[in-house]
């Protein structure tokens, strides 16, 4: 079994009631049992008769013992029928008569276990007769109470978005103690350890950062990772390559060049440490991975829970647990989750199918304050975020899109003092008149940005010299952080011009959300907001390095046009 995916052996029970809709057995699947799946893994199979309640007792208790003594999976084929057929209206003698001309004549289970039972000698007619009597009595009961609910009138459904709501302040800087801690366990390694030569810089610098600055993407996030684990909290991080962090960069986990024993420096930052953190290596199904890491954050909500694309794209093949779930799970059970989802999503030449994570697709699910999607532009506010999410007192899961160019862009660093004294806004100013440096009246048109592109728009603007123009990152998505929005837009005066920029198609990413949302809730600022983007495209992005170039180029053009 894959490490990180033990359960200890779970018992897989299958109600195998014969319909499919009205799919008939043979037409539903290409093995004679619908258990056949769990020889792959040679599981044992019990096939156990639905009619006989105490062959199904024996086969449960063996299941257990089996689970118990082995800690492997076991399944129980249940075979049984439903009676009425796929529902209550339903007449299934229409595709399966000669199996329901079969059904038709049998008893229930409880008639024929009780005369069963009377016949052996067992219970009494009268036991039988007061055991239905007491039966009939609790039907009898629950059909009136439900039918008092029909005397309230109904009313329409409450929002569940002020059942958690956010704290004004919350606290995401750390001493810088902390961080030169996190920097020395990386080179602190044991005595004996050898690590790659190839990864001896790497920690070298990590070292570094945590003392000088210009800490990059990687060193940000497991600085977050570390500085929870200190503080007590467990943190699990799973995805396709996340160990080893070949495509991330993260190389959590060491590995010695001579012998392959492993070393988590996160692990090692004191010897009282309350938090651990445990990184795995996922299988590359997503539905599955992302199915279990959302029941995991919901067994264990003390913890940080975060799943990890090898591309922002792998998460398609979960669309139904996020749309069922993630999305979804508070409104409709009330069921909460804090699982993070971090997406390596960009434009950045690689093709269609390693581009997008579909920002639009979680922001058109987004409603109640459902989910956090952020697209965060620095090391720094990335850091803040994962530090917020664990603090904030609200259990909602987080969607992180990350574009893989910021773990080489050398510009896109931060200082030492970004992590002890700042924490996570939602929009950043541009960062010359956040400053104080530059004159806010000459400013005739924000460009409004999320992520990476913020860089090549900035290298843009500086290269021409453009005092006319600002550049405001929406590090947030949704949430929107409109008041905030609102706040610094208003520093600009004589700004007039509005421009969301993005590298994605025109309707894909968060345009067609935010290109509706924006103008309704800040119609004085926003009512003539415009787009410069790719334009509306069936594929997430084009197949050719040159073609992307070319296009990326136009963007910036069209946002610093005229």
């Amino acid at each position: 079994l894959l490490p990180g995916y033990r359960t200890g052996g779970t018992v897989h029970i299958v109600v195998n009631n014969q319909v499919g809709f009205t799919t008939a057995p043979e037409h539903s699947r290409s093995t004679e049992y619908c258990t056949d799946i769990a020889k792959v893994i040679g599981a044992p199979i019990f096939h156990v008769n639905g009619d006989d309640p105490e062959a199904c007792v024996w086969a449960a208790k063996l299941a257990v013992d089996y689970r118990e003594a082995f800690h492997k999976d076991v399944v129980i084929d249940l075979v049984c029928f439903r009676r009425r057929g796929h529902n209550e209206g339903d007449d299934p003698s229409m595709t399966q008569p000669a199996m329901y001309d079969v059904i038709d004549t049998k008893k229930g289970v409880r008639k024929s276990y009780t005369e069963a039972l009377i016949g052996r000698g067992d219970i009494s007619t009268k036991e039988a007769e007061d055991a239905l009597r007491d039966y009939q009595g609790q039907l009898e009961r629950v059909f009136n109470e439900v039918k008092e609910l029909e005397r309230y009138v109904p009313e329409p459904s409450p929002s569940v978005e002020r059942d958690q709501t956010l704290a004004l302040k919350v606290e995401t800087a750390v001493d810088k103690s902390v961080l030169e801690r996190i920097g020395d366990a990386f080179v602190n390694v044991p005595e004996g350890f050898t690590p790659h030569q190839r990864v001896k810089p790497v920690l070298k610098r990590r070292q570094e950062m945590s003392r000088e600055g210009h800490v990059d993407w990687a060193f940000a996030e497991l600085l977050a990772f570390g500085s929870l684990v200190l503080e007590g909290t467990d943190v699990r991080l799973s995805g396709q390559d996340s160990r080893r962090g070949t495509f991330t960069q993260r190389h959590s986990v060491l590995i010695d060049r001579t012998d392959g024993s492993e070393y988590t420096p996160l692990n090692h930052l004191s010897p009282e440490q309350p938090g651990r953190f445990n990184v795995y290596d996922s299988p590359l199904s997503e539905f599955a991975v992302l199915g279990f890491e959302y029941g995991y954050s919901v067994g264990n909500p003390d913890a940080l829970v975060l799943w990890e694309g090898q591309f922002g794209d792998f998460v398609n093949g979960a669309q139904s647990i996020i749309d069922e779930f993630i999305s979804s799970g508070e409104a409709k059970w009330g069921q909460l989750s804090d699982v993070v989802l971090l997406l390596p999503h960009g434009h950045e030449g690689q093709g269609p199918d390693h581009t997008s994570g579909r920002i639009e697709r979680f922001l058109q699910l987004c409603a109640e304050g459902s989910m956090t999607v952020a697209l965060p532009s620095t090391p720094a506010s990335y850091f803040h975020l994962l530090r917020r999410h664990v603090h904030d007192g609200i259990r909602r899961p987080l969607i992180v899109f990350t574009p893989k160019s910021m773990l080489r862009n050398k510009h896109a660093v931060s200082q030492v003092a970004d992590f002890t004294e700042d924490k996570f806004r939602s929009v950043l100013d541009e960062p010359k008149f956040a400053t104080g440096g530059a004159d806010h009246s000459k400013v005739k048109r924000i460009l409004l940005v999320s992520g990476k592109l913020f860089y090549e728009l900035d290298e843009r603007r500086e290269k021409d010299g453009r005092e006319d123009i600002a550049i405001v990152r929406v590090e947030q998505l949704y949430p929107v952080p409109h008041r905030r929005l609102r706040k610094i837009i208003e520093q600009y005066p004589n700004a007039k011009d509005f421009v969301w920029v993005q590298e994605e198609p025109a309707n894909q990413g968060p345009w067609p959300f935010l290109g509706l949302w924006l103008p309704e809730v800040l119609p004085d600022l926003l009512g003539g907001l415009r787009r410069a983007s790719r334009r509306a495209m069936s594929a997430p992005s084009s197949g050719s390095s040159k073609v992307h170039a070319v296009e990326q180029k136009e963007i910036i053009d069209t946002a610093f046009g005229d």
